[in-house]
Protein backbone atom coordinates (compact mmCIF):
# COMPACT_ATOMS: atom_id res chain seq x y z
CA UNK A 1 0.00 0.00 0.00
CA UNK A 2 1.78 3.13 -0.96
CA UNK A 3 1.29 6.19 1.09
CA UNK A 4 2.04 9.48 1.23
CA UNK A 5 4.63 10.74 4.24
CA UNK A 6 4.12 14.50 5.57
CA UNK A 7 7.86 14.87 6.68
CA UNK A 8 10.17 11.87 4.83
CA UNK A 9 13.36 13.71 6.73
CA UNK A 10 11.94 13.21 10.37
CA UNK A 11 9.36 10.44 10.06
CA UNK A 12 11.84 8.25 8.52
CA UNK A 13 15.22 8.68 10.31
CA UNK A 14 17.17 6.19 11.37
CA UNK A 15 17.74 5.20 15.28
CA UNK A 16 20.99 6.46 15.26
CA UNK A 17 20.06 10.06 13.69
CA UNK A 18 16.52 10.13 16.25
CA UNK A 19 19.21 9.15 19.31
CA UNK A 20 21.50 12.16 18.48
CA UNK A 21 18.76 14.61 17.77
CA UNK A 22 16.84 14.06 20.08
CA UNK A 23 19.63 14.28 22.75
CA UNK A 24 20.64 17.73 21.32
CA UNK A 25 17.06 19.02 21.74
CA UNK A 26 16.51 17.22 25.42
CA UNK A 27 20.14 19.42 26.48
CA UNK A 28 18.43 22.27 25.16
CA UNK A 29 15.32 21.97 27.05
CA UNK A 30 16.78 21.14 30.17
CA UNK A 31 18.33 24.59 30.15
CA UNK A 32 15.55 26.37 28.91
CA UNK A 33 13.24 25.20 31.96
CA UNK A 34 16.34 25.02 35.00
CA UNK A 35 16.68 28.91 33.76
CA UNK A 36 12.86 29.36 33.37
CA UNK A 37 10.56 27.01 35.39
CA UNK A 38 11.26 27.70 39.17
CA UNK A 39 9.70 24.32 39.29
CA UNK A 40 12.18 22.34 37.87
CA UNK A 41 15.00 24.25 39.13
CA UNK A 42 13.75 23.31 42.59
CA UNK A 43 13.95 19.65 41.73
CA UNK A 44 16.94 19.39 39.92
CA UNK A 45 18.72 21.14 42.60
CA UNK A 46 17.05 18.96 45.16
CA UNK A 47 19.12 15.98 43.31
CA UNK A 48 22.11 17.92 42.71
CA UNK A 49 20.89 17.34 39.01
CA UNK A 50 22.75 20.51 36.59
CA UNK A 51 21.51 19.86 33.13
CA UNK A 52 24.64 19.97 31.61
CA UNK A 53 25.24 16.73 33.01
CA UNK A 54 23.20 14.77 31.00
CA UNK A 55 25.54 12.84 28.63
CA UNK A 56 23.05 10.22 26.84
CA UNK A 57 19.35 9.76 27.01
CA UNK A 58 19.56 7.22 29.13
CA UNK A 59 20.70 10.11 31.83
CA UNK A 60 16.80 11.31 31.63
CA UNK A 61 15.86 8.42 34.19
CA UNK A 62 17.74 9.93 36.95
CA UNK A 63 14.84 12.92 36.61
CA UNK A 64 12.00 13.01 39.10
CA UNK A 65 8.46 12.82 37.53
CA UNK A 66 5.90 15.18 36.92
CA UNK A 67 2.41 15.13 37.08
CA UNK A 68 -0.93 16.77 36.92
CA UNK A 69 -1.35 17.80 40.36
CA UNK A 70 1.96 20.00 39.96
CA UNK A 71 0.40 21.84 36.72
CA UNK A 72 -2.67 22.11 38.82
CA UNK A 73 -0.83 23.71 41.24
CA UNK A 74 0.98 26.42 39.42
CA UNK A 75 -2.51 27.73 38.20
CA UNK A 76 -2.62 29.86 36.12
CA UNK A 77 1.33 30.53 34.24
CA UNK A 78 3.89 28.98 36.92
CA UNK A 79 5.13 26.71 34.45
CA UNK A 80 5.59 28.68 31.42
CA UNK A 81 9.17 28.93 30.33
CA UNK A 82 8.89 31.94 28.64
CA UNK A 83 7.30 35.14 29.07
CA UNK A 84 3.68 35.94 29.06
CA UNK A 85 4.02 38.34 26.23
CA UNK A 86 5.49 35.69 23.61
CA UNK A 87 2.75 33.43 24.19
CA UNK A 88 0.29 33.43 21.39
CA UNK A 89 -2.43 31.25 22.63
CA UNK A 90 -3.53 29.27 25.84
CA UNK A 91 -5.89 26.56 26.10
CA UNK A 92 -6.61 24.56 29.53
CA UNK A 93 -7.58 21.33 30.90
CA UNK A 94 -9.07 20.08 33.80
CA UNK A 95 -7.08 20.01 37.28
CA UNK A 96 -6.67 18.23 40.21
CA UNK A 97 -8.14 21.48 41.95
CA UNK A 98 -7.84 23.84 39.49
CA UNK A 99 -7.88 23.53 35.64
CA UNK A 100 -4.08 23.12 33.96
CA UNK A 101 -3.39 26.18 31.64
CA UNK A 102 -1.14 25.18 28.75
CA UNK A 103 0.76 28.26 26.41
CA UNK A 104 1.76 28.20 22.86
CA UNK A 105 4.64 30.67 21.52
CA UNK A 106 4.09 31.08 17.47
CA UNK A 107 6.82 28.51 17.03
CA UNK A 108 5.02 26.29 19.13
CA UNK A 109 1.89 26.65 17.09
CA UNK A 110 3.73 26.05 13.80
CA UNK A 111 5.30 22.92 15.14
CA UNK A 112 1.69 21.83 16.10
CA UNK A 113 0.18 22.51 12.91
CA UNK A 114 3.18 20.36 11.13
CA UNK A 115 2.55 17.29 13.72
CA UNK A 116 -1.57 16.86 12.95
CA UNK A 117 -0.46 17.37 9.19
CA UNK A 118 1.63 14.59 9.90
CA UNK A 119 -0.71 12.24 11.41
CA UNK A 120 -3.88 12.92 9.06
CA UNK A 121 -1.56 12.58 6.19
CA UNK A 122 -0.70 9.19 7.81
CA UNK A 123 -4.72 8.59 8.13
CA UNK A 124 -5.06 9.26 4.20
CA UNK A 125 -5.89 12.78 4.00
CA UNK A 126 -4.35 14.98 1.25
CA UNK A 127 -5.55 18.18 -0.26
CA UNK A 128 -8.51 17.02 -2.11
CA UNK A 129 -10.36 16.16 1.12
CA UNK A 130 -13.11 17.98 2.94
CA UNK A 131 -12.31 17.47 6.63
CA UNK A 132 -15.29 17.21 9.40
CA UNK A 133 -14.21 18.74 12.48
CA UNK A 134 -16.35 17.75 15.11
CA UNK A 135 -14.29 18.20 18.41
CA UNK A 136 -14.78 21.03 20.49
CA UNK A 137 -13.34 24.20 19.67
CA UNK A 138 -12.49 26.03 22.88
CA UNK A 139 -9.79 25.95 25.74
CA UNK A 140 -9.81 21.84 25.11
CA UNK A 141 -7.16 21.29 22.02
CA UNK A 142 -9.69 18.79 20.27
CA UNK A 143 -11.09 21.75 17.66
CA UNK A 144 -8.51 24.00 16.80
CA UNK A 145 -5.71 21.64 16.79
CA UNK A 146 -6.83 19.31 13.68
CA UNK A 147 -8.07 22.77 12.27
CA UNK A 148 -4.81 24.31 11.81
CA UNK A 149 -2.91 21.19 10.65
CA UNK A 150 -5.95 20.15 8.23
CA UNK A 151 -5.46 23.58 6.83
CA UNK A 152 -1.49 22.75 6.38
CA UNK A 153 -2.08 19.95 4.15
CA UNK A 154 -4.26 22.34 2.29
CA UNK A 155 -7.78 19.95 2.78
CA UNK A 156 -10.86 22.46 3.35
CA UNK A 157 -12.02 22.27 7.08
CA UNK A 158 -15.57 22.13 8.12
CA UNK A 159 -15.42 23.70 11.45
CA UNK A 160 -18.67 22.25 12.93
CA UNK A 161 -17.64 21.71 16.41
CA UNK A 162 -19.42 19.10 18.78
CA UNK A 163 -23.05 18.66 18.76
CA UNK A 164 -26.24 19.06 16.51
CA UNK A 165 -26.11 15.80 14.95
CA UNK A 166 -28.70 16.03 12.61
CA UNK A 167 -27.05 19.59 11.15
CA UNK A 168 -23.67 17.31 10.82
CA UNK A 169 -25.27 14.45 8.83
CA UNK A 170 -27.10 17.24 6.55
CA UNK A 171 -23.93 19.69 5.99
CA UNK A 172 -22.04 16.01 5.56
CA UNK A 173 -24.47 15.17 2.49
CA UNK A 174 -24.46 18.86 1.34
CA UNK A 175 -20.89 19.75 1.57
CA UNK A 176 -19.75 16.39 0.44
CA UNK A 177 -17.52 15.79 3.56
CA UNK A 178 -14.83 13.02 3.18
CA UNK A 179 -12.82 12.80 6.58
CA UNK A 180 -14.34 13.00 10.18
CA UNK A 181 -12.80 14.08 12.68
CA UNK A 182 -14.18 13.03 15.89
CA UNK A 183 -14.39 11.24 19.26
CA UNK A 184 -14.86 6.95 17.91
CA UNK A 185 -18.21 7.21 20.21
CA UNK A 186 -19.63 10.72 18.35
CA UNK A 187 -18.83 8.74 15.26
CA UNK A 188 -21.05 5.91 16.43
CA UNK A 189 -23.92 8.53 17.47
CA UNK A 190 -23.59 9.91 13.95
CA UNK A 191 -24.68 6.88 12.33
CA UNK A 192 -26.77 6.21 15.06
CA UNK A 193 -28.49 9.39 13.42
CA UNK A 194 -28.12 8.48 10.09
CA UNK A 195 -30.23 5.15 10.71
CA UNK A 196 -33.02 7.62 12.64
CA UNK A 197 -33.07 9.89 9.44
CA UNK A 198 -32.78 7.26 7.04
CA UNK A 199 -29.44 7.92 5.32
CA UNK A 200 -27.83 5.40 3.81
CA UNK A 201 -24.02 6.04 4.10
CA UNK A 202 -23.25 4.11 0.71
CA UNK A 203 -24.15 7.97 -0.42
CA UNK A 204 -22.06 9.47 1.44
CA UNK A 205 -18.40 10.76 -0.10
CA UNK A 206 -17.09 9.88 3.67
CA UNK A 207 -13.57 8.06 3.43
CA UNK A 208 -12.08 8.43 6.48
CA UNK A 209 -12.83 8.93 10.24
CA UNK A 210 -9.85 10.11 12.43
CA UNK A 211 -10.42 9.43 16.07
CA UNK A 212 -9.07 9.85 19.42
CA UNK A 213 -10.25 12.00 22.88
CA UNK A 214 -11.17 8.28 24.38
CA UNK A 215 -10.52 4.50 24.82
CA UNK A 216 -11.79 1.99 22.03
CA UNK A 217 -12.01 -1.00 20.79
CA UNK A 218 -11.54 -3.10 17.47
CA UNK A 219 -14.69 -4.28 17.55
CA UNK A 220 -16.17 -0.23 17.96
CA UNK A 221 -13.77 0.49 15.11
CA UNK A 222 -15.24 -2.35 12.88
CA UNK A 223 -18.73 -1.14 13.63
CA UNK A 224 -17.99 2.19 12.55
CA UNK A 225 -15.87 1.39 9.62
CA UNK A 226 -19.50 -0.91 8.50
CA UNK A 227 -21.50 1.59 9.86
CA UNK A 228 -19.60 5.13 7.68
CA UNK A 229 -18.02 3.04 5.42
CA UNK A 230 -14.70 4.89 5.82
CA UNK A 231 -11.15 3.71 6.83
CA UNK A 232 -11.03 4.40 10.91
CA UNK A 233 -7.65 5.59 12.18
CA UNK A 234 -6.89 5.85 15.69
CA UNK A 235 -5.02 9.20 17.31
CA UNK A 236 -3.44 10.41 20.54
CA UNK A 237 -2.85 13.66 21.70
CA UNK A 238 -3.38 14.79 25.21
CA UNK A 239 -3.70 18.90 25.99
CA UNK A 240 -0.59 19.24 28.98
CA UNK A 241 1.51 17.85 26.22
CA UNK A 242 0.45 19.66 23.07
CA UNK A 243 -3.10 18.33 21.62
CA UNK A 244 -3.94 16.26 19.06
CA UNK A 245 -0.58 15.18 16.97
CA UNK A 246 1.24 13.69 19.56
CA UNK A 247 0.80 10.25 17.40
CA UNK A 248 -1.83 8.88 15.19
CA UNK A 249 -2.05 5.03 12.83
CA UNK A 250 -1.57 5.12 9.04
CA UNK A 251 -3.70 3.34 6.64
CA UNK A 252 -1.79 -0.06 8.33
CA UNK A 253 -3.65 1.03 11.22
CA UNK A 254 -0.88 -1.14 13.31
CA UNK A 255 -0.29 1.18 16.24
CA UNK A 256 0.19 5.09 16.49
CA UNK A 257 3.73 6.71 14.79
CA UNK A 258 4.43 8.69 17.90
CA UNK A 259 6.87 11.81 16.62
CA UNK A 260 10.13 10.91 18.69
CA UNK A 261 11.21 14.11 17.18
CA UNK A 262 9.50 16.07 19.59
CA UNK A 263 8.53 14.03 22.35
CA UNK A 264 10.80 11.57 23.77
CA UNK A 265 8.35 8.72 25.47
CA UNK A 266 8.82 6.16 28.02
CA UNK A 267 6.91 3.78 29.41
CA UNK A 268 7.49 2.22 33.21
CA UNK A 269 5.58 0.26 35.58
CA UNK A 270 3.57 2.85 37.16
CA UNK A 271 3.96 1.35 41.00
CA UNK A 272 7.93 1.11 40.33
CA UNK A 273 8.77 3.93 37.88
CA UNK A 274 11.03 1.36 36.70
CA UNK A 275 11.29 1.83 32.83
CA UNK A 276 9.83 -1.20 30.48
CA UNK A 277 10.97 -2.63 27.20
CA UNK A 278 9.51 -2.62 23.82
CA UNK A 279 6.35 -4.19 24.31
CA UNK A 280 5.71 -3.90 27.30
CA UNK A 281 2.46 -2.60 29.08
CA UNK A 282 3.02 0.73 31.26
CA UNK A 283 2.22 4.10 31.89
CA UNK A 284 3.54 6.36 29.25
CA UNK A 285 5.50 8.73 30.44
CA UNK A 286 6.25 11.95 27.86
CA UNK A 287 9.21 14.28 28.42
CA UNK A 288 8.46 17.42 24.88
CA UNK A 289 11.99 18.20 23.11
CA UNK A 290 10.72 21.25 21.58
CA UNK A 291 7.93 23.30 23.15
CA UNK A 292 8.93 26.64 24.14
CA UNK A 293 6.16 27.84 26.27
CA UNK A 294 5.39 24.98 28.40
CA UNK A 295 7.81 21.91 28.15
CA UNK A 296 7.55 19.15 30.16
CA UNK A 297 9.87 16.77 31.72
CA UNK A 298 8.94 13.26 32.35
CA UNK A 299 5.18 13.67 32.18
CA UNK A 300 3.03 11.27 33.88
CA UNK A 301 0.19 11.46 31.10
CA UNK A 302 -1.61 8.08 33.19
CA UNK A 303 -2.39 6.31 30.04
CA UNK A 304 -1.37 2.80 29.74
CA UNK A 305 0.13 1.27 26.59
CA UNK A 306 2.84 -0.16 25.13
CA UNK A 307 5.83 0.65 22.94
CA UNK A 308 7.16 -0.81 19.14
CA UNK A 309 10.51 0.01 17.49
CA UNK A 310 10.25 -1.85 14.51
CA UNK A 311 9.66 -0.37 11.23
CA UNK A 312 6.20 -0.07 10.16
CA UNK A 313 5.36 -1.21 6.32
CA UNK A 314 4.55 2.44 5.54
CA UNK A 315 8.22 3.21 5.64
CA UNK A 316 7.91 5.42 9.00
CA UNK A 317 10.56 4.30 11.61
CA UNK A 318 9.20 6.24 14.70
CA UNK A 319 8.38 4.05 17.42
CA UNK A 320 4.38 2.83 17.39
CA UNK A 321 2.38 3.15 20.45
CA UNK A 322 -0.60 0.58 21.26
CA UNK A 323 -4.21 2.10 21.64
CA UNK A 324 -4.92 3.35 25.45
CA UNK A 325 -5.51 0.56 27.18
CA UNK A 326 -6.30 1.90 30.25
CA UNK A 327 -5.14 4.46 32.75
CA UNK A 328 -3.28 4.37 36.00
CA UNK A 329 -5.80 6.72 37.90
CA UNK A 330 -9.12 7.60 38.69
CA UNK A 331 -9.56 9.79 35.65
CA UNK A 332 -12.91 9.29 34.16
CA UNK A 333 -13.37 9.84 30.20
CA UNK A 334 -16.88 11.25 28.89
CA UNK A 335 -17.25 12.70 25.34
CA UNK A 336 -13.49 13.05 24.79
CA UNK A 337 -12.77 14.73 28.31
CA UNK A 338 -10.77 14.14 31.19
CA UNK A 339 -13.03 14.09 34.45
CA UNK A 340 -11.35 13.96 38.08
CA UNK A 341 -14.43 12.58 40.54
CA UNK A 342 -13.35 14.55 43.05
CA UNK A 343 -13.27 17.73 41.16
CA UNK A 344 -17.37 17.67 41.26
CA UNK A 345 -17.26 17.41 44.87
CA UNK A 346 -14.70 20.03 45.35
CA UNK A 347 -17.22 22.29 42.66
CA UNK A 348 -19.96 21.68 45.00
CA UNK A 349 -18.44 22.70 48.38
CA UNK A 350 -17.90 25.98 46.41
CA UNK A 351 -21.37 26.80 46.40
CA UNK A 352 -22.18 26.87 50.21
CA UNK A 353 -18.89 26.10 51.62
CA UNK A 354 -19.86 22.23 52.70
CA UNK A 355 -18.69 18.97 50.79
CA UNK A 356 -21.94 16.86 50.69
CA UNK A 357 -21.51 13.55 49.82
CA UNK A 358 -21.60 12.75 46.18
CA UNK A 359 -21.34 10.16 43.73
CA UNK A 360 -21.09 9.99 39.92
CA UNK A 361 -23.39 7.87 37.56
CA UNK A 362 -21.82 7.57 34.05
CA UNK A 363 -24.05 5.50 31.83
CA UNK A 364 -24.68 5.64 28.11
CA UNK A 365 -27.73 6.05 26.22
CA UNK A 366 -27.33 4.26 22.27
CA UNK A 367 -24.01 5.20 21.93
CA UNK A 368 -24.23 8.22 23.57
CA UNK A 369 -22.52 9.13 27.48
CA UNK A 370 -24.15 10.73 30.44
CA UNK A 371 -23.39 12.30 33.57
CA UNK A 372 -26.07 12.00 36.99
CA UNK A 373 -24.62 13.50 39.98
CA UNK A 374 -26.51 12.31 43.16
CA UNK A 375 -25.97 14.63 45.96
CA UNK A 376 -26.95 13.81 49.56
CA UNK A 377 -29.01 16.74 51.26
CA UNK A 378 -28.76 17.23 54.81
CA UNK A 379 -29.51 20.06 57.51
CA UNK A 380 -27.18 22.77 55.45
CA UNK A 381 -28.17 21.49 52.07
CA UNK A 382 -31.72 20.94 52.30
CA UNK A 383 -34.94 22.91 50.86
CA UNK A 384 -38.55 22.11 51.63
CA UNK A 385 -40.20 24.69 49.20
CA UNK A 386 -39.72 23.27 45.78
CA UNK A 387 -38.85 26.45 44.22
CA UNK A 388 -36.07 26.92 45.73
CA UNK A 389 -34.85 23.26 45.46
CA UNK A 390 -34.88 23.75 41.51
CA UNK A 391 -32.57 26.31 42.30
CA UNK A 392 -30.26 24.81 44.33
CA UNK A 393 -30.21 21.77 41.55
CA UNK A 394 -29.65 24.45 38.51
CA UNK A 395 -27.07 26.30 40.48
CA UNK A 396 -25.28 22.68 40.96
CA UNK A 397 -25.68 21.57 37.75
CA UNK A 398 -24.13 25.20 35.88
CA UNK A 399 -21.16 24.86 38.20
CA UNK A 400 -20.59 21.32 37.76
CA UNK A 401 -21.24 21.69 33.84
CA UNK A 402 -18.46 25.10 34.14
CA UNK A 403 -15.76 23.13 35.86
CA UNK A 404 -15.37 19.87 33.92
CA UNK A 405 -17.09 20.27 30.72
CA UNK A 406 -19.81 18.23 30.97
CA UNK A 407 -23.04 19.28 32.00
CA UNK A 408 -24.73 16.76 34.11
CA UNK A 409 -28.38 15.74 35.39
CA UNK A 410 -27.91 16.69 39.48
CA UNK A 411 -30.61 14.26 41.47
CA UNK A 412 -30.37 15.42 45.15
CA UNK A 413 -31.26 12.17 47.18
CA UNK A 414 -31.70 11.65 51.08
CA UNK A 415 -29.25 11.40 53.28
CA UNK A 416 -26.75 7.95 53.43
CA UNK A 417 -28.85 6.73 50.49
CA UNK A 418 -25.51 6.50 47.65
CA UNK A 419 -24.52 3.15 47.58
CA UNK A 420 -20.56 3.11 47.54
CA UNK A 421 -20.32 -0.93 46.74
CA UNK A 422 -21.52 0.06 43.51
CA UNK A 423 -18.16 2.04 42.30
CA UNK A 424 -16.03 1.15 39.65
CA UNK A 425 -14.04 4.06 41.29
CA UNK A 426 -13.83 6.00 44.50
CA UNK A 427 -17.44 8.71 43.97
CA UNK A 428 -18.16 6.96 40.57
CA UNK A 429 -20.23 4.38 38.91
CA UNK A 430 -19.50 3.66 35.59
CA UNK A 431 -21.87 1.43 34.05
CA UNK A 432 -20.35 1.52 30.62
CA UNK A 433 -17.70 -0.86 32.27
CA UNK A 434 -20.49 -2.77 34.02
CA UNK A 435 -22.48 -3.34 30.79
CA UNK A 436 -19.33 -4.26 29.09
Amino acid sequence: MAMKIWDQEYECMSRDELTQLQLERLQATLNRVYKNVAFYRKKFDGINFDPEDLVELDDLEKLPFTCSRDLSDAYPYDFFAVPLREVVRVHSSSGTSKPIVVGYTRQDLKHWSQLVARILTAAGVTADDVVQVTLNYGLLTGGLGLHYGAELVGASVLPTSVGRTERQVTIMQDYRSTALAATPSYALVIADRMDTMGVDAKTLTLRYAMLAGEPWTEAMRAEIEDRLYVKATDNYGLSEIMGPGVAGECLHQAGMHLSEDHFIAEVVDPETGNRLEAGEKGELIITTITKEAFPLIRFRTGDLCSLEYTACECGRTLARMSRVLGRTDQVIIVKGINIIPSRVGDLLEEIHGTRPPCQMVVHREGNLDKITVLVEVSEEIFFDKMREQRSLVEAMREKVAGGIGVTPRIVLVESGSINREEETAPGVVDRRKLSQ
